[in-house]
């Protein structure tokens, strides 16, 4: 089994933080103040593509340390 560097690991932490911080706004937005919103709506819309970008980005990050370890 292959040991992974802590340090690159860490590298991930902000984008956990953001993936947080994009659900919890989701929540907050969802709030009936602002049901009337369509800004609030497209925000709502938007934070599963936001997510999924996030997520392509870790795959990339992930990728290349892999590849540093390689070497």
């Amino acid at each position: 089994m292959k040991t992974h560097s802590k340090r690159k690991e860490l590298i991930m932490m902000p984008l956990l933080l953001i993936t947080i911080v994009l659900c919890i706004g989701g929540h907050y937005i969802l709030q009936p103040n602002y049901q009337d919103s369509s800004i609030a709506e497209y925000a709502l819309a938007a934070l599963p593509f936001l997510m999924f970008a996030v997520v392509l980005v870790a795959i990339k990050l992930a990728i290349k340390a892999d590849k540093q370890e390689d070497e």
